[in-house]
C-alpha cells in the first residue's frame, strides 16, 4: 500500500519558484509648494499702487520693499519702538503689526505724503528748528505719531493722563503719554518736545 500510495504522488516539471526581484524606485520629484498672492491696490500718500504679494505681507513691508517708500524704518518689528509708524485714514497705527491687504480701502500716508525738503509739514520743519533728532532712525515714525497725536486731542480723544475727559488739553504731560510709544534711542526727547509743543500749541 505504501509503494502504490507513493507511485501516485504527482511529479512537477518546474523547477522551485524564484521570488520576483522588486523594481528600483523612481527618485522623488521635490514639489514647490505654490504661494497664493494677493492683487490689490493701496492708496498711498494719495496715489494708487498696484501690489501682488503674499498676504502675510505687513504694511511696512509691503511699503519699503514693494513700493520703495523707505521712510518708515523697522525698529523692533514687534510694535514697541514706533519707528514705522503710518497715518491710515488720519489714524497713526503701527505698521509692522498689520497685513498690507487689509487696507485696501484706506489712505495711507507715510513720511513722504506729509512733505519734503523743498515744501516740508509745520512738523517736519518743528522738527529741524529745535533739533529733534540726532540719528534720525525714529525720526519719520516720530513725525508721523506726532501729527495723528494733536490731531487726537482737536477730536478730544482722551489718554490716561486726561484730566477732564471731554476737553482733553495740549499740555507737555498729555504729549508724553501719548508719545510714548515712540522710542528714541538717542534721547533727543526734549527736543522732540518742544517742536511738537510749537505745532501744537501745546502749554508748558
Amino acid at each position: 500500500m505504501l509503494i502504490g500510495a507513493a507511485s501516485s504522488v504527482a511529479v512537477t516539471p518546474f523547477g522551485p519558484a524564484r521570488a520576483e526581484q522588486p523594481k528600483p524606485l523612481e527618485p522623488a520629484t521635490p514639489q514647490t509648494p505654490q504661494l497664493a498672492f494677493s492683487e490689490f491696490e493701496l492708496t498711498v500718500n494719495g496715489a494708487k499702487q498696484p501690489l501682488k504679494v503674499d498676504p502675510r505681507t505687513t504694511l511696512l513691508d509691503a511699503c519699503r520693499e514693494h513700493l520703495g517708500l523707505i521712510g518708515p524704518k523697522k525698529g523692533c518689528d514687534h510694535g514697541q519702538c514706533g519707528a514705522c509708524t503710518m497715518l491710515v485714514n488720519g489714524r497713526r497705527i503701527n505698521s509692522c503689526l498689520t497685513f498690507a491687504v487689509m487696507h485696501r480701502d484706506d489712505e495711507i500716508v507715510t513720511i513722504e505724503g506729509l512733505g519734503d525738503p523743498m515744501n516740508m509739514h509745520p512738523m517736519q520743519a518743528a522738527f529741524v528748528r529745535h533739533d529733534g533728532f540726532q540719528c534720525g532712525y525714529c525720526t519719520p515714525g516720530q513725525i508721523c505719531s506726532a501729527v495723528g497725536m494733536l490731531q487726537e486731542l482737536k477730536d478730544g480723544v482722551p489718554s490716561h493722563v486726561t484730566g477732564d475727559l471731554l476737553s482733553p488739553e495740549a499740555t507737555a504731560t498729555e504729549v508724553r503719554e501719548r508719545m510714548s510709544g515712540n522710542i528714541c534711542r538717542c534721547g533727543a526727547y526734549s527736543n522732540i518736545i518742544e517742536a511738537i509743543s510749537e505745532v501744537g500749541g501745546v502749554k508748558a
